[in-house]
C-alpha cells in the first residue's frame, strides 16, 4: 500500500468516527443523482459530456454548430435530457451516443472524497443511484470515487425508459425498484432544482446539493457532505 493510501484510509477512519449516527432515521431510501452531485460541478467533467454532445450532433448526426446549444436547451427543457428529445425527433443509436459522450478519463476530472465517503458509508439507508446518465457511465465514476461499494442499484436512463427525472413516472420507476411502496420514506439528492422540486412533488424528501439556499425548490440543501447527517436526523 502506498503512503497516498495510508493517508487516505487514516483521514477515512479519522472521519467515519465523526459521522455515526445515533437517533433513529424516518428515511429507508436515499437516490442520489450522480454527476455534479457525487462530484463537484467545477471538476470540469460534465462541461466535457457536455461538448461530446455537441460533437456527436454534429460529427455523427450533420446538425449545424451554431443550432445546436439552442436545440439541446429546447429538449432538456422538454424532454429532461438532450437524449430524450434526440430519441424523439431524430433517428439515433442510442448506445453509441452514451458511450461516445462518456469516452473520456476520468481520472483528469475527479478523484475520491473521504469525507464524502464516510458520510455514504455511515448512512442506515438502501442508497441507490438514480441518474439520467447510463450504468456503464455510472459505474466507472463511481469507481474512480471508491464508491462502487456504497450502491448496490443503479437506476440509470434506461431503467425507466421512456422517461427520465424530472418526469414523475422516472420517480415512480425508481421507487419501484428500490422496492419502496411510500414515497415519504424516500430521499432523492440532485444538483438540479427542477428534479428536487418533482422529487418533492412526488412525495420524497429532496435535498438540494451544491446551493446555499433551497428557495422553495428543495426541502433542505447543502454544500458540505457532512452537513447531510444533520439534515436527516432533524426530519
Amino acid at each position: 500500500m502506498t503512503l497516498a493510501n495510508c493517508a487516505f484510509f487514516q483521514i477515512e477512519a479519522q472521519f467515519a468516527s465523526r459521522v455515526l449516527y445515533n437517533r433513529p432515521m424516518r428515511f429507508t431510501t436515499i437516490f442520489f443523482d450522480l454527476d455534479d452531485t457525487l462530484y463537484p460541478s467545477n471538476s470540469g467533467l460534465w462541461k466535457a459530456i457536455k461538448g461530446r454532445m455537441n460533437d456527436y450532433m454534429r460529427d455523427y448526426m450533420g446538425f449545424d454548430e451554431k443550432e445546436i446549444p439552442q436545440l439541446r436547451e429546447k429538449y432538456f427543457l422538454q424532454y429532461g435530457t438532450t437524449l430524450r428529445g434526440l430519441q424523439a425527433h431524430h433517428k439515433i443509436n442510442t448506445d453509441e451516443y452514451l458511450a461516445y459522450v462518456h469516452d473520456l478519463s476520468l481520472k483528469d476530472y475527479l478523484a475520491p472524497d473521504p469525507l464524502q465517503r464516510s458520510v455514504i458509508a455511515s448512512l442506515p439507508t438502501r442508497n441507490l443511484i438514480f441518474t439520467n446518465a447510463d450504468i456503464h457511465h455510472a459505474q466507472r465514476v463511481l469507481t474512480v470515487l471508491n464508491l462502487n461499494d456504497l450502491f448496490p442499484m443503479i437506476v440509470d436512463v434506461n431503467a425507466v425508459a421512456p422517461h427520465c427525472k424530472p418526469m414523475p413516472e422516472s420517480f415512480e420507476i425508481a421507487m419501484k425498484l428500490a422496492g419502496e411502496t411510500d414515497p415519504s420514506r424516500c430521499v432523492m439528492i440532485d444538483d438540479i432544482t427542477r428534479t428536487t422540486r418533482a422529487a418533492r412533488e412526488a412525495g420524497m424528501f429532496s435535498i438540494l446539493y451544491g446551493e446555499t439556499n433551497a428557495n422553495g425548490d428543495a426541502n433542505a440543501n447543502f454544500l458540505n457532505w457532512q452537513e447531510l447527517i444533520g439534515i436527516l436526523e432533524s426530519q
